[in-house]
């Protein structure tokens, strides 16, 4: 295999990942998309290629620069410092793993044997890569099948994590199958062993799938709930018009569905932009309109989110988050806010923990820590933010309804979303403001995910997107009154509680942590292998 046959490949694979993606894509592309890429390795993992390493890490990066770019290019909308930077780096860590496989599948099988050894990276590397600053959980493979949910009932056990492994497994076994096809003379049992193999790992999950999904009944209490998609552009109104008037298009959406009581309005992130200031939320002027509004309606809690602000104590100064007022001494936090509201009783809040890399949230790491000026400005609060210890639920009057609300780009992290069940949610809300990325795949992606969620956790979802898609989700991921976008607009429906907890949200990314240790293994013998033999890297 040449040069330019091996670059092929890398864009032949890069394509297929690119074109199974969601929100168009071919799904089942995604079964054969690391195929090329297998070709690639099993040709430079061969005596006669020893020394090209470097070659495998470019392919690699050639493959998921054009996945990154094709999938996410729309991050550019709201930022091209960010979009570059998401896209370079995301595939730079992509192709890492993939370089990391191959040296250990050289330095401990001689090439010969070894593929699973790229399911323990994959997972490992998808867990690692939601447990830190540079986090960017958006292209895990799993991901792939939100708009299948029928496929993926059995989410409800493994979460996406399951859902990356089956992706990985078949295409190991459609290289083999091709491989061995390729050999027919010699390999023609082996070809017939692998194929029925290949038909079972396809087969398996999507029937037992779609038996799950055909036998799930909902139980539990009914919540009657509106959700509200004001259409603020965020770029010229949300942060630029007076408060009051973003509140009145708000409360002038839910009083259009207020014919009779509801249990819930649900408002979108980011709705009221004032100074509230914690300890002062009396002195508030929109939480107080707000207040007056539910005060109309006793039987109604209202979720809505704002930016907040809080003093910083003495001994907190040195809070990575801490920032220094301008023109006195102290410090203050910042905070993405969801309010929770009801006639009679002081407002609850939560603080989003799962912060957006580079927007909410700048690297604390030591030496990067001079780049927390340069968050990027999407209006409102820039620079890192505080965020909540504990994933609040919030519980009202009303005692059968305890709500887990997640803030925007908290929805896509799966063991994330489970701490708020597994704390007592049984409802869950979602609060975002999709609008900077304009009418573009992004907004639809992060729509689709919220499918996932439900799955995972059986719970209900109702989700408030500032300018769509606003939705409601059974626990069975069915949608439901799904929202054109760019559209102000409300929506009602009701959704059924669940109190019962699913194996995924007792025992979380089990199967992401049971990969860490056999990567771990794996990595450390290969390179002490690599160092006995050699005394330096392959």
């Amino acid at each position: 295999m040449n040069t330019l046959q091996r670059y092929a490949l890398a864009v032949l694979s890069g394509l297929l990942l690119s074109a199974a993606w969601p929100v168009n894509g071919v799904t089942p592309l995604i079964f054969f998309a690391f195929v090329p890429l297998f070709f690639i390795q099993h040709d430079l993992g061969r005596p006669e290629n020893k020394g090209k390493g470097g070659q495998l890490f470019l392919l690699a990066l050639s493959s998921f620069f054009i996945w990154n770019s094709l999938t996410t290019w729309w991050i550019w909308n709201s930022t091209a410092i960010g979009g570059i930077a998401a896209l370079v780096l995301n595939s730079i860590f992509m192709a890492s793993v993939f370089w990391l496989f191959h040296f250990t599948k050289t330095q401990l099988y001689q090439n010969k044997k070894g593929l699973a050894i790229l399911l323990f990276y994959w997972l490992s590397f998808e867990y690692l890569h939601m447990h830190w600053d540079l986090n960017w959980p958006w292209l895990h493979l799993g991901h792939v099948f939100s708009p299948r949910p029928h496929w993926i009932q059995w989410y409800e056990f493994t979460g996406v994590p399951g859902g990356t492994a089956w992706v990985l497994i078949f295409n190991m076994l459609a290289f083999k199958s091709i491989q061995q096809a390729l050999q027919w003379k010699t390999k023609a049992r082996s070809f017939a062993v692998n194929f029925i193999l290949l038909v079972i790992v396809w087969m398996a999950p999507v029937m037992f799938g779609e038996h799950l999904y055909r036998n799930y009944e909902e139980n539990g209490h009914q919540a009657e709930i509106i959700v509200l998609q004001p259409n603020f552009d965020p770029y010229t109104e949300q942060y630029d018009l007076p408060a009051s008037e973003i509140i009145d298009r708000n409360l002038q959406l839910a009083s259009s569905l207020m014919n009779r009581p509801v249990d819930f309005i649900v408002g979108p992130e980011s709705a009221i932009q004032e100074d509230i200031w914690l300890p002062d939320l009396q002195q508030s002027p929109g939480l107080k309109t707000l207040q007056q509004f539910v005060g109309q309606h006793p039987t109604t809690a209202m979720i809505i989110g704002a930016s907040t602000f809080s003093p910083v104590a003495k001994d907190q100064e040195k809070d990575f988050a801490a920032r220094k007022f301008r023109n006195e001494e102290g410090c203050y936090f910042a905070h993405n806010t969801a309010f929770f509201l009801e006639d009679g009783n002081t407002p609850q809040y939560y603080h989003k923990s799962r912060l957006t890399p580079g927007v909410e949230m700048m690297p604390s790491w030591f030496f990067l820590r001079p780049l927390r000026s340069l968050a990027i400005d999407l209006g409102g609060t820039i620079g890192t933010l505080k965020t909540s210890d504990h994933r609040t639920v919030f519980a009202g009057k009303n005692e059968q309804f305890k709500v887990g609300t997640m803030i925007c780009y908290e929805s896509v992290f799966g063991e994330f979303v489970s701490d708020f069940v597994r704390n007592g949610a049984n409802l869950l809300f979602i609060i975002t403001n999709d609008g900077w990325w304009g009418n573009t795949p992004g907004h639809r992606q992060h729509m689709d995910f919220s499918i996932i969620r439900a799955i995972e956790t059986r719970r209900s979802i109702a989700r408030s997107a500032n300018t769509g898609i606003s939705a409601f989700i059974d626990q069975r991921g069915d949608v439901y009154q799904a929202t054109p976008y760019w559209e102000p607009t409300a929506i009602r429906q009701k959704l059924n509680t669940n109190e019962k907890l699913t194996f995924y949200v007792k025992y979380g990314d089990y199967l992401s942590r049971i990969s860490v240790f056999i990567m771990a293994i794996f990595l450390l013998t290969a390179f002490a292998k690599n160092r006995l033999n050699k005394g330096k890297l392959y």
